[in-house]
């Protein structure tokens, strides 16, 4: 968890998190760009994203070594 690939690790899931839940939030039954509940979308978005950070954080004792992923690193040959 003290390594700078946990954090670029975290940090990358963490926006993965917002951009996908950005997206839903707007496909989610609005016709027109003007008709988007921003601050909703927005809340929601952020609140998907820091569960995704504590969630890494979380599983840092018990993953890989550098990663935020509580899945071990599968090396196909």
């Amino acid at each position: 968890m003290w390594t700078l690939d946990f954090w670029k690790d975290l940090g990358e899931r963490a926006v993965k998190t917002f951009a996908q839940a950005m997206a839903a939030g707007l496909a989610a039954g609005v016709v027109g760009i003007l008709d988007v509940p921003w601050v909703d979308v927005l809340s929601v978005s952020a609140l998907v994203t820091l569960l995704s950070v504590l969630t890494s954080i979380g599983s840092a004792p018990f993953s890989s070594k550098g990663t935020a992923s509580l899945v071990t690193e599968i090396v196909y040959e």
